[in-house]
């Protein structure tokens, strides 16, 4: 459409002479041509083509929004696993059935796919590497400062401004925790440990069994050499028999490899043996089908066949002469080298797992070899006993009264697969807990106490602060409480009256810094230090910076460019999904007080 505009003349010429008219007329002619030019020049652009015919962006207010309201989905998943009294996810996928409280897990199950949402997910996974614990609270966390922040963004605040704000909160709550931690004594190590783990096993499934799990785990812990590899602890799980049935072996065992005829006839104890450990084959290998060899005559054919038995019996021979009484390998140990041991009372392993020869390596003082020519007294490794034991349906081989422990194993009991499966991962928290305990010079209360503190010593600063980032200090201050209020809501209390109460003790001065929730005692609210309720400094420290981190990302986001063939892909992925999962679906299993999922359910909008 063409819009021509003209000037209409006056209603009345009278009194105007002839020259003025002319000039007027001049006017409307020049007016009406430079709009006529100007329309067909803005018909005549050529519009730039920037990205791909197809490809979908959004950008400003709107598309913040949509970013936060995706975490928030995810927030909401996993805020019902928090605490002592969390509920479990039942997450099918295909065949695979897993019931869990541990964020960390349930992430990863549900396949999340928006890029918003995602971004919850790696500090989840990043916590989880990096502390063991914590998963589920540095989400609910990170969600609730982005509730927080999304009243700020309706307002029209700048997102630079609500990041300013949450960084200076940041800064000023780690300074709040190194001053009001409390430092370990080195009398009381052990016993500040143990405490860190009943605390961190309180919220799992073994919550019931936290006193006797905890001393496991803290003598496990200690065999650990200095850089505390927790690779060198083991936990191997037994189908059957009762979980308090569960035992630390103060060495190595694993499970009984694929072994030949003749594995019987060798002895299946030691005191104080003789071991070697092998990184190298020991069975004659078979010919290619496609081999070809060129001989004069028969004889020669011979002479190589003989060459191979040569070969593997000098092998064997040296690993004899060297005096080892137990010989491991990560290779196939073979029929004839298993009953050439047999006939000299050695007892042979092969095809062991990588992981459980470097933990025997470590436990034994023996030296993982390549070769055996110079086998000597210092590459042998030695043990107080030997044993091929039965446990449950399956056999072990344990090594055990190791002087040079520096590993151990947890041989973890129980009934159905995926009550162990669950109970694997929360020993696995829990160490990785004490672990950083070890390492760490100071422990705050839990159970909210220390949350309710930071808010409380928050709202103080925020009142010295000008401007808006007084409010924005505040809702960081309110977004630390959702800790202790779903800790009391996943218990079924009023939340709203446990933080009325916690406010108030904690305005009331210093010394009732380290009240918290408890459900343990009256009124649900008590001194959680006194309690016995310890976690370490450096795990809140972890939750705060992570969800700060990727709540100051997720906000600085105001555009969002989707290509089309990734969309595309994402579409066929699903359907493939659907496809493989269909065999699979009948009647959905129910968990106790848990929800389901399924890998169809991803999160996106």
């Amino acid at each position: 459409f063409f819009f021509l505009m003209i000037r209409r003349p006056p209603r009345s010429t009278q009194g105007v002479s002839s020259a003025a008219s002319d000039v007027y007329k001049r006017q409307v002619s020049t007016q009406s041509t430079w709009d006529y030019q100007s329309a067909m020049s803005y018909m005549l652009t050529p519009s730039v083509l920037l990205l791909k015919e197809g490809t979908d962006t959004s950008q400003g207010k709107p598309q913040m929004i949509s970013n936060i309201n995706a975490c928030q989905v995810l927030t909401e998943i996993v805020k019902t696993t928090l605490g002592p009294r969390g509920m479990d996810k039942l997450i099918h996928c295909g065949s695979n059935v897993t019931i869990t409280n541990d964020g960390a897990t349930v992430i990863n199950l549900l396949e999340v796919v928006h890029p918003a949402a995602k971004m919850l997910a790696d500090i989840a996974k990043a916590q989880d590497n990096e502390m063991g614990d914590g998963t589920t609270s540095v989400v609910v966390l990170a969600g609730e400062m982005l509730k927080e922040a999304k009243g700020f963004v309706d307002d029209g605040l700048h997102a630079q401004v609500i990041i300013k704000g949450y960084r200076e909160a940041q800064n000023e709550v780690i300074k709040r925790i190194k001053e009001v931690a409390v430092k370990i004594d080195p009398k009381e190590r052990r016993n500040i440990l143990l405490k860190c783990a009943q605390t961190s096993l309180s919220s799992k499934l073994v919550a019931t069994y936290r006193e006797f799990f905890a001393e496991i785990i803290v003598s496990a812990v200690e065999k650990l050499e200095g850089d505390m590899e927790k690779s060198m602890i083991g936990i191997k799980k037994v189908t059957g028999g009762s979980i308090t049935d569960s035992f630390l072996v103060d060495g190595v065992a694993f499970k009984k490899t694929f072994s030949y005829a003749g594995f019987e006839q060798q002895p299946k104890s030691f005191k104080n043996p003789k071991i070697c450990l092998l990184n190298l084959e020991l069975e004659l290998k078979a010919e290619k089908e496609n081999a070809e060899v060129k001989i004069d005559k028969p004889e020669d054919y011979q002479s190589i066949v003989d060459a191979e038995w040569t070969i593997i019996y000098e092998k064997l021979d040296n690993i004899v002469k060297s005096g080892a009484q137990v010989v491991l390998s990560k290779l196939p140990i073979g029929d004839l080298a298993t009953q050439y041991f047999a006939d000299r009372k050695i007892f042979c392993a092969g095809r062991v797992p990588e992981d459980d020869l470097k933990r025997v390596a470590k436990a034994t003082g023996a030296t993982i070899q390549v070769t055996v020519h110079g086998l000597t007294p210092s590459t042998l490794g030695t043990c107080g006993e030997f044993e091929e034991k039965q446990i449950g349906v399956e056999r072990y081989n344990i090594f055990t009264k190791c002087e040079k422990a520096k590993s151990a194993t947890i041989i973890l009991r129980g009934g159905a697969e995926q009550f162990i499966d669950e109970a694997e991962r929360s020993l696995n928290d829990a160490i990785m807990i004490v672990r950083r305990a070890v390492r760490c010079q100071a422990i705050v209360a839990g159970g909210g106490a220390i949350e309710m503190e930071l808010s409380r010593y928050l709202r103080e600063y925020a009142r010295n602060i000008q401007g808006k980032k007084q409010f924005v200090i505040n809702a960081y201050a309110k977004a630390l409480e959702v800790i202790p209020k779903a800790l009391s809501s996943n218990a079924g209390l009023d939340s709203t009256d446990i933080i009325n109460k916690l406010r108030k003790v904690h305005s009331e001065g210093e010394a009732n810094k380290w009240f918290g929730v408890n459900f343990n005692t009256p009124g649900n609210v008590c001194d959680n230090y006194k309690d016995f309720v310890w976690e370490p400094d450096t795990l809140k420290l972890s939750i705060l910076n992570a969800a700060t981190e990727a709540v100051c990302m997720i906000i600085s986001v105001d555009e969002t460019v989707k290509n089309p063939k990734s969309e595309q892909a994402q579409q066929d992925e699903r359907k493939k999904m659907a496809a493989h999962a269909m065999p699979s679906m009948g009647r959905p299993m129910r968990g106790k007080g848990g929800k389901q999922f399924t890998n169809l359910q991803t999160l996106e909008q």
